[in-house]
């Protein structure tokens, strides 16, 4: 009865393509729980374990959860009675609540010391997966696990987290060799304190410690029109009790209070105080001045004992066999799509399996993913002008067509350290009867008042 959350199989609200179905759960704020039986059973022997499913939350996520559970394999499973208890080998998957994101990835670990599976966590990714939960896109999360205990996460095809078994898990799957004594406790003359008083110090005789802090101002004085007799706050005569107002249920009515328009034109009524000020005779609490301890003996530590505990599996890839798949969740928001999900030890099988669905579909290039990123971080703008435009900028300068290159047959722009040129026929001579004649040019005014060579002919 707890799960009551109706499932279907229909297209996504945004029919990007026509007859592509998905696993829907559709009903909001409700427990939901779903599975099949897969044959043959899986076994963690020699191969690896790709797990991959595509997750499309069609109206965002406000708390909930979207991962998947690999039902450990025995003659009990019954998927009829499916629920939170159920044993898993594995789950897998996103999940959101308040501003969290995470994608998760737990594995039941047997403990032989106790006889209990125990919970082993992978460390949550560093990088932030908020996009994933809110750009109402469908995503593809991949869990690859290895025989030599290393982990991979995906999604969409990239890399997100990567770990061991053994060294990434949390709590660890070897538990410590030692740990601390339990009935081990620190000696009552033990003395952990780093620095102590100095007890040659003395207080001073003059010091006060009954001093306050703050006094009356002496200079202070009350104002000549300040009037003592009249209150700055009065009630407000025109103020009546409700009709419905009960003294036996309301107490006794009180008129609210107005400024008093008698201290309208005066500094100030009611008692006068001389304001607050600092005591120079003030000096706190006397403490001595700190020393180091000269007993000190350090931070106590209960003594280490083997652990009970420990036990030791190289090999915490050989999981429980896995006999079902499912889903068993709740979420405060529905419309969440479920597709094309793939459990297998063949990773080459797992990238066709890729190609064909999930690859099938337009991702955005890498110009698109730059500019859809600046609309959640518009200061991006400002790094692709300086990492792409600064360099088009300084290769436009440095290599724009100058007249000190080009072809033989054209001028030249020569540098002042170059070897003398002939003169180009299409110069002008215009300026040659000034070196020749030098005694016959002059300088004349214009009426514009401009100065301008004057030549004689040659």
């Amino acid at each position: 009865h707890k799960y009551d959350g109706e499932w279907v199989v229909e297209e996504p609200s945004n029919q990007e393509f026509p007859g592509n179905k998905g696993l829907i759960l559709k009903s909001p704020g409700r427990h939901h729980a779903i599975a099949t039986y897969i044959h043959p059973v899986f076994h963690f022997n020699s191969k690896p374990l790709c797990l991959q499913y595509e997750v499309f939350f069609q109206k965002g996520i406000d708390c909930g959860g979207a991962y998947i559970k690999l039902l450990s394999h025995s003659d009990d499973l019954r998927l009829s009675q499916f629920n939170d208890v159920t044993p898993y080998t594995i789950m897998f998957g996103p999940d959101k609540c308040g501003n969290t994101y995470k994608v998760h990835f737990i594995f039941r670990h047997w403990n032989p010391v106790t006889g209990l599976y125990e919970e082993k966590h992978a460390q949550q990714p560093e990088a932030d997966l908020s996009e994933y939960f809110i750009d109402h896109k469908p995503h593809l999360y991949t869990l690859n696990l290895y025989p030599d205990n290393t982990f991979e996460i995906l999604i969409d095809q990239v890399l997100v987290n990567q770990g061991s078994l053994l060294m990434d898990m949390d709590p660890p799957v070897v538990p410590p060799c030692e740990i601390e004594d339990p009935e081990d406790t620190k000696p009552t003359n033990w003395d952990d304190r780093n620095h102590i008083p100095d007890p040659a110090v003395m207080k001073p005789q003059d010091w006060d410690e009954e001093a306050p802090q703050f006094i009356a101002d002496p200079k202070a004085q009350r104002p000549l029109a300040w009037i003592e007799e009249e209150e700055p706050f009065i009630p407000h005569p025109e103020a009546h009790p409700p009709i419905d107002w009960s003294v036996d249920m309301d107490g006794e009515w009180e008129a609210p209070l107005i400024a008093n328009p008698a201290c309208s034109e005066a500094p100030g009524c009611g008692p006068w105080k001389p304001p607050m000020v600092s005591n120079p005779a003030y000096k706190g609490k006397w403490k001595a001045p700190m020393i180091d301890n000269p007993n000190y003996q350090g931070k106590w530590k209960p003594q280490m004992v083997p652990n009970p505990a420990y036990f030791e599996d190289p090999q915490p890839f050989k999981m429980s066999p896995v006999g079902a798949v499912g889903f068993e969740l709740w979420s405060l928001t529905g419309n969440v799509l479920f597709d094309n999900i793939l459990l297998c030890d063949d990773l080459e099988l797992a990238k066709r399996w890729t190609e064909d669905t999930w690859g099938q579909r337009q991702t955005p290039g890498i110009v698109k993913r730059l500019l859809s990123a600046t609309i959640k971080h518009p200061w991006l703008w400002s790094v692709y002008v300086f990492t792409v435009g600064l360099p088009i900028i300084l290769f436009v300068s440095f290599m724009w067509p100058d007249k000190r290159f080009g072809p033989p047959d054209q001028d030249y722009y020569y540098k002042k350290s170059d070897e003398p040129q002939p003169d180009s026929p299409q110069d002008t001579e215009s300026n040659s009867c000034l070196s020749d004649c030098g005694e016959n040019t002059g300088i004349q005014t214009t009426e514009l008042g401009e100065y301008q060579l004057k030549s004689q002919p040659c």
